[in-house]
């Protein structure tokens, strides 16, 4: 899962701006400190609390790399996370609904799948696809 930077050149080194993702803002001294800066502010962005309502929108397919638009990887785990909570909160369904689904005997199970560095079996992943079958584990971990 890869988003979108619009990259700037300042005085003093680089600034950059999430296309997709409003708010999301770093800087840097140099273009390497500005892109390692990226990536921990998108990951930062995509985690939101587990209570919270709130969901980070997807990357825009539609848009380009360019000269001064860059694309930023979110961390394999962190998307895992992200599109599993995504995808449960897209379907309208509770934390505990999914667990169920799941066939995990309590909440806490499940909500490591939507924490960051879950480390899902196959088997895991095989029944999240079969509840969410738009998630994508090409898209959670390119």
């Amino acid at each position: 899962m890869k988003y979108h930077f619009r990259v700037h050149k300042e005085e003093d080194g680089y600034s950059a701006q999430c296309i997709e993702l409003e708010g999301c803002i770093t800087q840097g001294d140099s273009q390497e400190e500005l892109f390692e800066n990226m990536k921990e502010a998108l990951n930062l962005y995509v985690q939101e609390p587990a209570e919270s309502k709130d969901l980070a929108d997807l990357p825009d397919a539609s848009i380009r790399k360019s000269k001064n638009v860059v694309e930023v990887p979110v961390d394999s785990e962190v998307a895992f996370s992200f599109l599993v909570r995504y995808y449960r909160i897209q379907h309208g369904m509770t934390q505990h609904q999914v667990a169920k689904k799941l066939g995990f005997d309590n909440v806490n199970s499940y909500q490591r799948l939507e924490r960051r560095k879950c480390n899902p079996s196959l088997k895991m992943l095989s029944k999240v696809k079969a509840i969410f079958p738009e998630f994508s584990l090409d898209f959670a971990v390119i």
